[in-house]
């Protein structure tokens, strides 16, 4: 278990220069990591042995067994809530006529769980790498090394006038860059409330609801016979094999399969549903946050709040002169720099634009 862990460290490390947020970290941080966990460990046969074992008689099992992962299996919807022991031997499990085989559900979607999780983990981690593209490091140049506490005083002086010169002479032209960081927020949101979509039809149109019906079963004293996750991750299904007989007739095999990954899969599909609704409600809140910053003195206190040991009265001149992507500049500065290589970043900055006032 403990070298699944460690295949995605990298994903799980802080990056020093941060050009984001928390809502916009939530999903190439915390969801990308957490989907690629759920990859490894479906294709762990150590943990959960082998993906489907079918008994037939007279055929060899290993032939069976790949035949119906490949095929598909399937159960009898009419059948989920029939009294098992009695009527069937598994909830909608039942030999069916091959006349009468439109009336079953096959289950094909288990072929592809590791797929379309690590599929979804790519998508989830895309919004980040179009930021950093059109981002382009530049953060991370401006800050250099004044993120550290300890610098020496001439490489702190150096670095300091670089990031004032670029932000005095690029002042008021910043608002593409803020524009850009908001496109990969909006996708971020457009991205979650796909993958929610995408999951319900790859589930078959039974994952919008599968959440709240699992959570009420786990409450519900009553059990049923059977419930939501048999129909969806059926445990025990049903397959047919055709084979020539000697005479050269074909022949049909029923064969009654067990598939132990859905133990595995009916719980990760019922975390998925939370934790995507959990993240849909961060990335709105991250947008109405956004919203907020285009109002010019909420973007003034978020900047002094960020510019604890700068003169608030050098912050709030200097906030009341910038256009909108020329705070979020500034913000993402403060929270990367040392608070006191921002404090002197301010001071020159502060000077620097006063000059450049007398001079226009």
């Amino acid at each position: 278990m403990f070298y699944i862990l460690r295949d995605i460290k990298a994903l799980l490390k802080l990056d020093q220069i941060n050009i984001d947020n928390i809502f916009f970290r939530l999903h190439y941080k915390t969801t990308m990591p957490i989907l690629v966990i759920f990859c490894l460990l479906i294709t762990k046969k150590q943990y959960f042995g082998d993906p489907i074992d079918c008994i037939v008689e007279h055929l060899p099992t290993d032939m069976i067994d790949k035949y119906c992962w490949i095929q598909s299996t399937y159960t009898v919807p009419e059948l989920m809530g029939a009294k098992v022991g009695e009527v069937v031997p598994h909830p909608g499990v039942f030999p069916v006529p091959q006349d009468r085989m439109e009336s079953v559900r096959h289950h094909k979607y288990y072929q592809w769980v590791v797929l379309f999780l690590f599929l979804q983990a790519g998508m989830f981690y895309m919004p980040r790498y179009i930021w950093k593209r059109w981002e382009a490091g530049r953060v991370e140049r401006l800050v250099c090394e004044l993120y550290r506490p300890i610098v020496s005083q001439e490489k702190k002086q150096q670095r300091i006038a670089l990031a004032v010169e670029y932000f005095t002479r690029y002042f008021h032209l910043h608002n593409l860059y803020i524009y850009q960081f908001i496109t990969c927020e909006i996708l971020n949101l457009l991205n979650v409330v796909g993958q929610i979509y995408l999951t319900d039809r790859f589930l078959g149109y039974g994952f919008l609801e599968y959440g709240p019906r699992v959570l009420s079963h786990l409450q519900d004293e009553n059990t049923p016979t059977h419930y939501l996750q048999d129909e969806i991750f059926p445990k025990v299904a049903k397959c047919v094999f055709h084979k020539f007989g000697p005479s050269g007739t074909i022949m049909r095999h029923d064969a009654l399969c067990v598939l132990p990954l859905n133990i595995l899969n009916e719980k990760i599909f019922a975390f998925v549903w939370y934790w995507l609704i959990l993240v849909t409600v961060a990335t709105v809140l991250g947008l109405m946050y956004r919203l907020a910053t285009l109002m010019p003195e909420v973007r003034r206190l978020l900047l002094r709040g960020r510019s604890r040991l700068a003169d608030g009265a050098k912050v709030d001149s200097i906030s009341r002169k910038c256009y909108v992507g020329d705070w979020f500049m500034l913000y993402l500065l403060a929270k990367n720099m040392d608070a006191f290589a921002f404090k002197e970043f301010i001071d020159a900055l502060t000077v620097k634009l006063v000059e450049k006032e007398h001079l226009l």
